[in-house]
């Protein structure tokens, strides 16, 4: 038989920042990642199919399985060069598609019209968004957030992601450009009825190896499908072997721990974004507390889990 390959329909890569600098920046050195991490898109862009939907990102941070079994020992890599890709063929029953939202700067207003060219409206089959901010520093970027956030909030799906640096890719709008003096909110959403997912937030207590591990625990008990299924975990820059007294890699050990046949992937950020939340087999939305959630969060990790369905 000849070698078959699989074609990519989407994609989604996250470098870390030190990749494009490799050391503290002054301003000239920005514009230079900037210019850098642009060719570095375009160049990958070039590997991949034309119609091939490509979202990349830049993080403080990554986290990894690295390539080669599914079981291998996921990374938190807090410092030095680093990244990773996910390609997605095409899967039967299940949709993903990229969307962009930027802040525009002479309207206070988001026009919730927006989600519905996105496909996260009227879309009965969604079941997973994960969302990623930029340029969250700026003027009404929190702001913006909350509008995007909040809608989303009272549908019966999971939300997750965290605070990027930038991204460096959009191929769907046919431009890996993003504006300069603005902020806005990229992401992946995942649709078809086939999808399973869960996620869990591990808050400022949570600080040792038991607390983490039981979070872990909760997250096991969403009986999620474990094959065909990626985990992602978005943690702040102030978690990690910092936040546990020296000791590395202790969420990513956890989560293996549990989940020894799920590859995990995430990034270091500036805020996180997440809570609580499992959506079973017959899509019943079950929420730890009564009360809202609150979905922007710093300090935190949240912890998700996707299933892509069963393979025949």
């Amino acid at each position: 038989l000849q070698k078959v390959h699989v074609l990519p329909q989407t994609v989604l890569y996250i470098a870390d920042a030190e990749t494009f600098s490799g050391h503290e920046e002054c301003h000239e050195q920005k514009k230079a990642r900037k210019r850098n991490s642009k060719e570095t898109a375009i160049a990958l862009e070039k590997l991949l199919p034309k119609r091939c939907q490509v979202l990349g990102l830049v993080t403080p941070g990554i986290v990894v399985t690295p390539m080669g079994s599914s079981s291998n020992q996921p990374q938190e890599i807090e410092e030095g060069e680093a990244g990773f890709a996910l390609l997605f063929p095409k899967i039967d029953g299940v949709k993903i598609h990229t969307f962009h939202f930027s802040k525009d700067l002479k309207n206070r207003v988001f026009d919730e019209s927006k989600f519905a060219e996105a496909g996260l409206k009227n879309n009965p089959d969604l079941r997973v968004v994960l969302l990623f901010g930029y340029n969250s520093w700026k003027s009404g970027a929190t702001r913006f957030l909350h509008q995007i956030v909040n809608p989303l909030n009272e549908k019966s799906i999971i939300l997750a992601g965290g605070q990027v640096e930038s991204f460096t890719s959009l191929t769907s709008e046919n431009s890996s450009a993003q504006p300069g003096d603005a902020c806005g909110v990229v992401g992946l959403a995942f649709s078809g009825p086939q999808i399973q997912s869960a996620t869990v937030l591990l808050d400022q207590d949570v600080a040792d190896e038991r607390t983490a591990e039981a979070a872990m625990q909760r997250l096991k008990a969403a009986n999620i499908p474990e094959r065909n299924t990626i985990g992602f975990m978005f943690a702040c820059v102030g978690r990690g072997y910092r936040h546990y007294k020296t000791k590395r890699n202790m969420e990513a050990d956890a989560f293996r721990k549990f989940f020894p046949n799920v590859p995990l992937f995430g990034f270091f950020g500036h805020g996180e974004i997440g809570c609580d939340r499992i959506v079973t087999g017959n899509f019943v939305l079950r929420e730890c507390n009564d009360i809202k959630d609150d979905l922007l969060h710093g300090y935190t990790t949240v912890m998700t889990l996707i299933h892509l369905g069963s393979t025949k």
